[in-house]
């Protein structure tokens, strides 16, 4: 690991480098030195100082340098010019008076001054901004003098490059620097250092660092595996990636990023069986590949003969499916030329936008209904009555009391049409105004005759409630259930809900995520469709009118027929929110 680099002197320099971290103190200096006198000597000889990148910070024109502040002792200034004499004082003061000759003889100074040599700039926020150049032993000291106040100089300022990408030959002053003062780098500094090596793709700097910590320690925590496996992966070294993700194991289970990146590793190098190994390693151990690690599949794998192989990918696109994942329009443009480019077979891929209807606009396909089949709606009701209803977790929502009277109140009203979760439409629009909504879209409902459950907690009936029980509850079509100000509603929600029957339909903006927690994995997704065709999103305009997210009558998921397939995925120009789903869809269909 070469802190001075000269491309003449690669290996030189590497070899020193090595010695800052392994030798003594008096062996580093006189490494250092001779690197110092390779450095004078090629600046003798009219050769540019090398860098590794050219992503110099620019100069922030509102910042003040700190060597270059005024002499006349301000808060930033050091403690031996407050104690100079008075004389002294106002010569300094005089000298900054723009009118003065003094004062033009100290810009011209602040003018020559070189900008490796300037001293870190501080933000209001003590955001310090590392050297733009390389600095020596002594600008480095200079530094640690203004920055006294750091606990931890040489980490902040590694932390400081990090953010600001600086050119990787700065952080290797700052690393001879250490090495010249302690005789050696610390695990910590190496870390940081290993993480602009990375961050800027610093080849040869991650060999050796690699190298190094192969030779000094025996097993690495999971951080610095990361950082080994994603800056080896994409080198021709990304095979010892692979061991590096068979040693994390040791320590923790492998996160998707190190998997992904040891896939894609395998997949540039063509070896797409390794990759396939990988790829159904992290999905039997339950962790999600990245959507860039999908997509690669299917880049590295256009035109493919070999029908193993295709299945690999097809089953990729029911992974999609049973997972509900939406690929981006990257990945999405991926898949579509995989297919286009699968021999004799002819696909043809068009995108189009799916109304609340049942067929695709391009192929006419009905698409799946997005509403349960009895089968499942019963084992859906039967799991959330185990996981949800009657699992420890609902105690901390409500009472064994509580529960009770509300299963003594539904017995005998069942079913309904809608619930609707009060205190959830109220919160919707300011408070004030909220109470007059929910009594709005009370009437909306009812008016429609429908039967209505509204559940709210006791401090709602406190304020409007009795205009309800007077105008509709009387007519038979609104019963409301006031649980303690302390409880959460949301489990009655989805118990009355389900035992009203399958048409039934509730109104909240919750996402209900706790609730499906609770679930196992395996109907998760099913509580995820139940609930994407019977939630009704409410929403408030600007004149405080509540209106409806529409429920789709089909099924957004990844679909096929064999002959067909229909993916839903995201528009790049269209945000949605996370209880939506995209409306854009890539038809395939096979001539």
């Amino acid at each position: 690991m070469a802190f001075f680099l000269q491309a003449s002197n690669w290996g030189l320099q590497t070899f020193l480098g090595r010695c800052f971290l392994f030798q003594p103190a008096s062996t580093c200096q006189k490494s250092l030195a001779l690197m110092v006198h390779l450095r004078s000597r090629d600046q003798v000889k009219g050769l540019p100082f090398t860098t590794s990148s050219q992503s110099a910070v620019p100069q922030d024109l509102r910042g003040v340098h700190m060597l270059h502040k005024s002499r006349s002792g301000s808060r930033d200034g050091e403690k031996e010019k407050r104690k100079e004499s008075s004389r002294e004082e106002d010569k300094k003061k005089s000298l900054m008076s723009p009118f003065s000759a003094g004062a033009a003889k100290h810009r011209s100074v602040r003018q020559r001054t070189p900008t490796s040599m300037r001293l870190p700039r501080l933000s209001k926020k003590d955001d310090i901004q590392p050297p733009e150049k390389p600095l020596n032993a002594e600008e480095w000291q200079e530094w640690r003098t203004r920055l006294k106040h750091l606990t931890n100089f040489e980490t902040v300022m590694l932390r400081r490059m990090i953010k600001y990408e600086s050119s990787i030959d700065v952080a290797k002053s700052l690393m001879a620097d250490v090495v010249l003062r302690n005789g050696e780098v610390k695990y910590n500094l190496l870390l940081g250092y290993l993480i602009l090596c990375v961050q800027q793709k610093q080849v040869a700097e991650i060999f050796d660092i690699y190298d190094i910590i192969k030779l000094r320690f025996k097993t690495l925590d999971p951080g610095c595996y990361s950082l080994l496996i994603r800056g080896l992966s994409d080198t021709e070294r990304w095979r010892e990636a692979i061991l590096l993700l068979k040693e994390i194991r040791k320590v923790t289970p492998p996160s998707k990023g190190n998997y992904g990146y040891c896939i894609k590793g395998a997949l540039n190098n063509q070896d797409v069986k390794l990759a396939l190994e990988l790829y159904h390693e992290m999905v039997a151990e339950n962790v999600m590949p990245h959507m860039d690690v999908l997509q690669a599949f299917f880049d590295t794998c256009k035109g493919t003969q070999d029908d193993k192989l295709k299945k690999e990918l097809l089953d990729m696109l029911l992974y999609f499916r049973e997972n509900q994942l939406y690929p981006n329009e990257a990945v999405m443009q991926s898949i579509k030329l995989w297919f286009e480019s699968i021999p004799g077979e002819k696909w043809t891929g068009r995108l189009t936008s799916m109304e609340n209807g049942w067929g695709c606009p391009v192929c006419n396909q009905v698409l799946e209904t997005i509403e349960l089949s009895k089968k499942e709606y019963n084992i859906l009701k039967k799991k959330i009555m185990k996981n949800v209803m009657q699992g420890n977790d609902i105690f901390k929502k409500t009472t064994p009391q509580e529960l009770k009277r509300f299963q003594d109140f539904m017995e005998n009203r069942l079913p309904y049409d809608i619930v609707l979760d009060g205190l959830n439409i109220v919160r919707c629009v300011s408070r004030i105004c909220g109470y007059n909504v929910l009594f709005d879209v009370v009437s909306y409902f009812a008016q429609q005759n429908l039967r209505l459950l509204v559940l709210g907690r006791k401090h709602l009936n406190e304020f409007q409630f009795w205009k309800w029980n007077a105008m509709t509850a009387r007519q038979g079509k609104v019963d409301f259930f006031f649980t303690e100000n302390i409880s959460q509603d949301d489990p009655f929600l989805v118990y009355a809900t389900l035992h009203s029957g399958n048409n039934c339909k509730f109104v909240t903006r919750d996402l209900l995520r706790d609730h499906k927690a609770c679930l196992p994995e395996s109907i998760q997704q099913l509580f995820f469709k139940w609930q994407r065709g019977h939630q009704l999103m409410p929403f408030a305009s600007r004149t405080k009118k509540i209106y409806f997210a529409p429920i789709l009558s089909y099924d957004t998921v990844v679909q096929t027929t064999g002959d067909t397939w229909h993916i839903p995925y995201d528009d790049h120009l269209v945000e949605r929110y996370s209880y939506e789903v995209p409306r854009k869809w890539l038809c395939l269909r096979r001539k």
